[in-house]
Protein backbone atom coordinates (compact mmCIF):
# COMPACT_ATOMS: atom_id res chain seq x y z
CA UNK A 1 0.00 0.00 0.00
CA UNK A 2 1.29 3.43 -0.98
CA UNK A 3 -0.04 6.72 0.40
CA UNK A 4 0.18 10.04 -1.42
CA UNK A 5 -0.79 13.45 -0.07
CA UNK A 6 0.46 15.59 -2.96
CA UNK A 7 -1.27 15.69 -6.34
CA UNK A 8 1.97 15.91 -8.33
CA UNK A 9 3.52 12.93 -6.54
CA UNK A 10 0.45 10.82 -7.25
CA UNK A 11 0.27 11.88 -10.88
CA UNK A 12 3.96 11.14 -11.45
CA UNK A 13 3.50 7.64 -10.06
CA UNK A 14 0.34 6.98 -12.08
CA UNK A 15 1.94 8.29 -15.28
CA UNK A 16 4.63 5.60 -15.01
CA UNK A 17 1.98 2.94 -14.40
CA UNK A 18 0.03 4.06 -17.46
CA UNK A 19 3.15 3.83 -19.61
CA UNK A 20 3.42 0.22 -18.51
CA UNK A 21 -0.13 -0.38 -19.74
CA UNK A 22 -1.67 -0.83 -16.32
CA UNK A 23 -5.47 -0.47 -16.11
CA UNK A 24 -6.63 1.71 -13.23
CA UNK A 25 -9.72 1.64 -11.07
CA UNK A 26 -10.69 4.50 -8.78
CA UNK A 27 -12.83 4.58 -5.63
CA UNK A 28 -13.42 8.09 -4.23
CA UNK A 29 -14.50 8.17 -0.58
CA UNK A 30 -14.93 10.63 2.27
CA UNK A 31 -13.40 8.21 4.74
CA UNK A 32 -15.15 6.65 7.74
CA UNK A 33 -14.84 3.47 5.69
CA UNK A 34 -17.13 0.48 6.10
CA UNK A 35 -17.77 -2.79 4.31
CA UNK A 36 -19.64 -1.01 1.52
CA UNK A 37 -16.51 0.93 0.61
CA UNK A 38 -14.39 -2.20 0.90
CA UNK A 39 -16.60 -4.03 -1.58
CA UNK A 40 -16.04 -1.25 -4.11
CA UNK A 41 -12.29 -1.45 -3.54
CA UNK A 42 -12.21 -5.25 -3.81
CA UNK A 43 -14.15 -5.17 -7.04
CA UNK A 44 -11.81 -2.59 -8.49
CA UNK A 45 -8.81 -4.65 -7.37
CA UNK A 46 -10.27 -7.71 -9.10
CA UNK A 47 -10.95 -5.88 -12.38
CA UNK A 48 -7.89 -3.62 -12.69
CA UNK A 49 -4.12 -3.76 -12.41
CA UNK A 50 -4.05 -0.85 -9.98
CA UNK A 51 -6.67 0.58 -7.62
CA UNK A 52 -6.62 4.11 -6.24
CA UNK A 53 -8.76 5.06 -3.23
CA UNK A 54 -9.09 8.70 -2.23
CA UNK A 55 -10.06 9.88 1.24
CA UNK A 56 -11.27 13.47 1.25
CA UNK A 57 -14.17 15.10 3.09
CA UNK A 58 -15.38 17.56 0.47
CA UNK A 59 -16.70 20.78 2.05
CA UNK A 60 -18.51 22.02 -1.06
CA UNK A 61 -21.17 19.29 -0.98
CA UNK A 62 -22.42 19.98 2.54
CA UNK A 63 -25.41 22.27 2.87
CA UNK A 64 -24.85 22.92 6.57
CA UNK A 65 -21.52 23.68 8.26
CA UNK A 66 -22.70 21.68 11.28
CA UNK A 67 -23.15 18.58 9.10
CA UNK A 68 -19.62 18.97 7.76
CA UNK A 69 -18.26 19.33 11.29
CA UNK A 70 -20.14 16.24 12.50
CA UNK A 71 -19.09 14.05 9.59
CA UNK A 72 -17.08 11.15 11.09
CA UNK A 73 -13.34 11.21 10.45
CA UNK A 74 -11.43 8.02 11.26
CA UNK A 75 -8.18 8.13 9.25
CA UNK A 76 -6.23 5.65 11.41
CA UNK A 77 -9.03 3.07 11.26
CA UNK A 78 -9.47 3.67 7.53
CA UNK A 79 -5.82 3.01 6.77
CA UNK A 80 -5.86 -0.19 8.84
CA UNK A 81 -8.84 -1.45 6.83
CA UNK A 82 -7.20 -0.54 3.54
CA UNK A 83 -4.04 -2.48 4.43
CA UNK A 84 -6.11 -5.68 4.07
CA UNK A 85 -6.61 -5.07 0.35
CA UNK A 86 -2.92 -5.38 -0.53
CA UNK A 87 -1.73 -3.54 -3.63
CA UNK A 88 -3.52 -0.23 -3.28
CA UNK A 89 -2.79 3.46 -3.80
CA UNK A 90 -4.23 5.87 -1.21
CA UNK A 91 -4.72 9.53 -2.05
CA UNK A 92 -5.16 11.60 1.12
CA UNK A 93 -5.17 15.21 -0.11
CA UNK A 94 -5.64 18.48 1.73
CA UNK A 95 -8.13 21.17 0.67
CA UNK A 96 -5.26 23.01 -1.00
CA UNK A 97 -4.45 19.98 -3.18
CA UNK A 98 -8.05 19.60 -4.31
CA UNK A 99 -8.86 23.30 -4.64
CA UNK A 100 -5.51 25.05 -5.26
CA UNK A 101 -7.32 28.16 -6.50
CA UNK A 102 -10.13 27.96 -3.97
CA UNK A 103 -13.45 26.12 -4.30
CA UNK A 104 -15.08 28.64 -6.63
CA UNK A 105 -14.07 27.00 -9.91
CA UNK A 106 -16.55 24.27 -10.82
CA UNK A 107 -17.14 22.55 -14.17
CA UNK A 108 -20.16 23.81 -16.07
CA UNK A 109 -22.45 20.91 -16.84
CA UNK A 110 -26.20 20.77 -17.27
CA UNK A 111 -27.71 18.22 -14.90
CA UNK A 112 -31.26 19.08 -15.93
CA UNK A 113 -33.92 17.68 -13.62
CA UNK A 114 -31.33 15.61 -11.74
CA UNK A 115 -30.42 18.85 -10.00
CA UNK A 116 -34.04 19.51 -9.04
CA UNK A 117 -35.62 16.31 -7.72
CA UNK A 118 -35.28 14.14 -4.61
CA UNK A 119 -31.87 14.77 -3.01
CA UNK A 120 -31.37 17.96 -5.00
CA UNK A 121 -34.72 19.36 -3.86
CA UNK A 122 -33.83 18.92 -0.18
CA UNK A 123 -30.10 19.65 -0.46
CA UNK A 124 -29.79 22.55 -2.90
CA UNK A 125 -26.27 22.91 -4.24
CA UNK A 126 -25.24 19.46 -3.02
CA UNK A 127 -24.69 17.96 -6.45
CA UNK A 128 -22.84 21.03 -7.64
CA UNK A 129 -20.31 20.24 -4.92
CA UNK A 130 -20.28 16.54 -5.79
CA UNK A 131 -19.67 17.28 -9.47
CA UNK A 132 -16.94 19.74 -8.55
CA UNK A 133 -14.92 17.36 -6.40
CA UNK A 134 -15.42 14.26 -8.57
CA UNK A 135 -14.42 16.19 -11.69
CA UNK A 136 -11.28 17.38 -9.91
CA UNK A 137 -10.42 13.90 -8.61
CA UNK A 138 -11.01 12.26 -11.99
CA UNK A 139 -8.87 14.91 -13.65
CA UNK A 140 -6.06 14.09 -11.21
CA UNK A 141 -6.31 10.28 -11.32
CA UNK A 142 -7.57 9.77 -14.90
CA UNK A 143 -8.78 6.22 -14.17
CA UNK A 144 -10.10 3.71 -16.66
CA UNK A 145 -12.97 2.81 -14.33
CA UNK A 146 -14.75 4.68 -11.54
CA UNK A 147 -16.53 2.61 -8.87
CA UNK A 148 -19.52 3.99 -6.98
CA UNK A 149 -22.19 2.44 -4.76
CA UNK A 150 -25.88 2.16 -5.58
CA UNK A 151 -26.87 3.53 -2.17
CA UNK A 152 -26.23 7.02 -3.50
CA UNK A 153 -28.23 6.27 -6.63
CA UNK A 154 -28.98 9.82 -7.69
CA UNK A 155 -25.31 10.66 -7.24
CA UNK A 156 -24.43 7.80 -9.59
CA UNK A 157 -26.75 9.25 -12.24
CA UNK A 158 -25.24 12.71 -11.72
CA UNK A 159 -21.70 11.40 -12.15
CA UNK A 160 -22.79 9.38 -15.17
CA UNK A 161 -23.85 12.68 -16.72
CA UNK A 162 -20.59 14.36 -15.70
CA UNK A 163 -18.62 11.59 -17.39
CA UNK A 164 -20.78 11.72 -20.51
CA UNK A 165 -20.22 15.45 -20.89
CA UNK A 166 -16.65 15.91 -19.69
CA UNK A 167 -14.73 12.66 -19.17
CA UNK A 168 -15.83 10.05 -21.71
CA UNK A 169 -12.64 7.98 -21.35
CA UNK A 170 -13.72 6.82 -17.88
CA UNK A 171 -16.22 3.98 -17.42
CA UNK A 172 -18.61 4.25 -14.47
CA UNK A 173 -19.28 1.01 -12.57
CA UNK A 174 -22.20 0.97 -10.10
CA UNK A 175 -21.95 -1.69 -7.37
CA UNK A 176 -24.89 -3.06 -5.34
CA UNK A 177 -25.81 -1.74 -1.89
CA UNK A 178 -24.05 -3.51 0.96
CA UNK A 179 -26.32 -3.99 3.96
CA UNK A 180 -26.00 -4.86 7.61
CA UNK A 181 -27.35 -8.25 8.68
CA UNK A 182 -30.68 -6.63 9.60
CA UNK A 183 -31.05 -4.88 6.23
CA UNK A 184 -29.86 -1.36 7.03
CA UNK A 185 -27.86 0.08 4.15
CA UNK A 186 -24.28 0.62 5.27
CA UNK A 187 -23.39 4.29 5.66
CA UNK A 188 -20.73 6.31 7.43
CA UNK A 189 -23.59 8.14 9.15
CA UNK A 190 -24.92 4.99 10.84
CA UNK A 191 -22.43 5.38 13.70
CA UNK A 192 -24.27 8.55 14.71
CA UNK A 193 -27.61 6.78 15.23
CA UNK A 194 -28.77 6.50 18.82
CA UNK A 195 -29.81 3.07 20.12
CA UNK A 196 -33.52 3.61 19.52
CA UNK A 197 -33.22 4.69 15.92
CA UNK A 198 -30.58 2.06 15.17
CA UNK A 199 -33.10 -0.59 16.23
CA UNK A 200 -35.79 0.96 14.01
CA UNK A 201 -33.53 1.66 11.02
CA UNK A 202 -34.07 -1.71 9.25
CA UNK A 203 -37.67 -0.59 8.69
CA UNK A 204 -36.41 1.70 5.91
CA UNK A 205 -35.28 -1.18 3.71
CA UNK A 206 -38.29 -3.27 4.70
CA UNK A 207 -40.64 -0.46 3.65
CA UNK A 208 -38.96 -0.28 0.24
CA UNK A 209 -39.38 -4.04 -0.17
CA UNK A 210 -43.04 -3.89 0.84
CA UNK A 211 -43.71 -1.05 -1.59
CA UNK A 212 -42.03 -2.92 -4.44
CA UNK A 213 -44.13 -6.01 -3.72
CA UNK A 214 -47.30 -3.90 -3.94
CA UNK A 215 -46.53 -2.41 -7.36
CA UNK A 216 -48.67 -4.81 -9.40
CA UNK A 217 -51.60 -4.50 -6.98
CA UNK A 218 -52.01 -0.88 -5.86
CA UNK A 219 -51.97 2.61 -7.30
CA UNK A 220 -48.55 4.21 -7.06
CA UNK A 221 -49.85 7.21 -5.13
CA UNK A 222 -51.38 4.87 -2.54
CA UNK A 223 -48.16 2.85 -2.22
CA UNK A 224 -46.11 6.00 -1.66
CA UNK A 225 -48.46 7.42 0.95
CA UNK A 226 -48.64 4.14 2.87
CA UNK A 227 -44.84 3.96 2.92
CA UNK A 228 -44.52 7.54 4.19
CA UNK A 229 -47.13 6.92 6.88
CA UNK A 230 -45.39 3.73 8.00
CA UNK A 231 -42.02 5.44 8.34
CA UNK A 232 -43.44 8.50 10.10
CA UNK A 233 -45.45 6.38 12.52
CA UNK A 234 -42.21 4.64 13.52
CA UNK A 235 -40.72 8.00 14.49
CA UNK A 236 -38.83 8.90 11.34
CA UNK A 237 -39.35 12.20 9.55
CA UNK A 238 -39.73 11.32 5.89
CA UNK A 239 -38.50 13.88 3.37
CA UNK A 240 -39.54 11.89 0.33
CA UNK A 241 -40.54 8.43 -0.83
CA UNK A 242 -40.47 8.26 -4.62
CA UNK A 243 -41.12 5.70 -7.32
CA UNK A 244 -39.23 6.75 -10.43
CA UNK A 245 -37.89 5.75 -13.80
CA UNK A 246 -34.51 4.23 -12.94
CA UNK A 247 -32.80 5.80 -15.94
CA UNK A 248 -34.16 9.34 -15.70
CA UNK A 249 -35.28 9.56 -12.05
CA UNK A 250 -38.53 11.13 -13.19
CA UNK A 251 -41.46 10.14 -10.97
CA UNK A 252 -43.97 7.74 -12.47
CA UNK A 253 -47.67 8.22 -11.89
CA UNK A 254 -48.81 4.82 -13.02
CA UNK A 255 -47.28 1.40 -13.47
CA UNK A 256 -45.44 0.80 -16.73
CA UNK A 257 -43.22 -2.05 -17.84
CA UNK A 258 -41.34 0.11 -20.31
CA UNK A 259 -38.43 0.89 -17.96
CA UNK A 260 -36.84 -0.29 -14.74
CA UNK A 261 -38.00 1.50 -11.62
CA UNK A 262 -36.16 2.77 -8.58
CA UNK A 263 -37.84 3.28 -5.22
CA UNK A 264 -35.98 5.94 -3.23
CA UNK A 265 -36.41 7.45 0.20
CA UNK A 266 -34.75 9.88 2.60
CA UNK A 267 -35.65 10.07 6.27
CA UNK A 268 -34.43 11.81 9.37
CA UNK A 269 -33.68 9.45 12.26
CA UNK A 270 -33.40 12.07 14.96
CA UNK A 271 -30.46 14.24 13.87
CA UNK A 272 -29.17 11.73 11.31
CA UNK A 273 -30.35 11.73 7.70
CA UNK A 274 -30.51 8.32 6.02
CA UNK A 275 -31.15 7.42 2.38
CA UNK A 276 -31.90 4.10 0.72
CA UNK A 277 -33.26 2.77 -2.56
CA UNK A 278 -34.36 -0.37 -4.31
CA UNK A 279 -34.09 -1.13 -8.03
CA UNK A 280 -37.05 -2.94 -9.55
CA UNK A 281 -36.36 -4.51 -12.97
CA UNK A 282 -38.75 -4.13 -15.86
CA UNK A 283 -39.81 -7.78 -15.64
CA UNK A 284 -40.86 -7.70 -11.97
Amino acid sequence: MLLFKKTKDLQDYLAKAKKQGQRMGFVPTMGALHEGHMELIRRSAAENDLTICSIYVNPTQFNELSDLEKYPRTPEKDLLLLREVGSLIIFFPSDKEIYPDGPSNAPLIDLGHLNEVQEAAFRPGHFDGVVQVVHRLLSIVQPDRLYMGQKDYQQVLVIRELIRQKLPDTTLVMCPIVREADGLAMSSRNVRLDTGFRQKAPLIAATLETAAAQLPEKAIAEIKQEAIDKLNEAGFKTEYFEISNADTLLSVGQLSREADLVLSTAVWAGEVRLIDNLLVPINF
